[in-house]
């Protein structure tokens, strides 16, 4: 089991080991998106990069980067990761909408 808080909403999930991060989020009611993901996202396919998150706490828990990841984040910090292509193995602390 991982425990995986997020910060702006001040509330920490708990979610089997390799779960999906944006699924447990939308699980558990965190709004991931922006105003123009939310109109505009892929469904979680990797393709559109509106499920951006910053992983503040617990990198070296997660999954390693997709090439989707890599592709769609090359400008961005490499604490940011698309939800929807990250399985969490461990405590993750996350800063949703960054």
């Amino acid at each position: 089991m991982s425990n995986i808080k997020f910060i702006n909403e001040d509330k920490e999930v708990v979610a089997a080991t390799g779960a999906n991060l944006r699924q447990k989020a939308m699980e558990n009611g965190i709004d991931i998106y922006k105003i123009w993901g939310k109109m505009m996202n892929c469904g979680g396919c990797g393709q559109c990069g509106t499920c951006a998150v910053e992983i503040v706490e617990g990198m070296e828990n997660l999954s390693p980067p997709t090439e989707a990841e890599n592709r769609l984040l090359k400008k961005k910090p490499a604490n940011f990761r698309l939800a929807c292509q990250t399985l969490v193995n461990g405590p993750v602390s996350v800063v949703t909408k960054p």
